[in-house]
């Protein structure tokens, strides 16, 4: 009978949570697992590129038309950013998002 080998099987549920929610993952067992911690950062990294383009939005506003439009680009900008982060996690790959993935890399934790 021939011998199946298992590879690892990744914890994708709750790299997926971690760009949701990125610190829900640091709250489980998961937290030990260098999957979930890497999609923790790259969740971490998007989180702070929102409040950046939340902050730059409240700046903007005062710039009708011109500054909507450009916050409105930034905006589907991010929710790429997340569908890709997402399809990564469930692919079980460790790519890092486009943009800002080199921060979420620089985080230590």
């Amino acid at each position: 009978m021939p011998e199946t080998t298992q590879k690892p099987t990744k914890n994708t549920g709750m790299a997926v949570v971690a760009y949701i929610l990125f610190f829900i993952p640091l709250l489980t067992d998961a937290k030990n697992d260098p999957f979930v911690k890497y999609h923790v950062k790259q969740g971490l990294a998007l989180f702070l590129s929102s409040i950046a383009i939340w902050i730059l939005g409240s700046i903007m506003a005062f710039l009708p038309i011109i500054g909507w439009f450009f916050i409105t680009i930034l905006d589907v900008l991010l929710l790429v950013l997340f569908i890709i982060g997402i399809m990564n996690a469930i692919k079980g790959e460790e790519k890092p998002l486009p943009v800002i993935g080199k921060l979420g890399e620089k985080f230590k934790f």
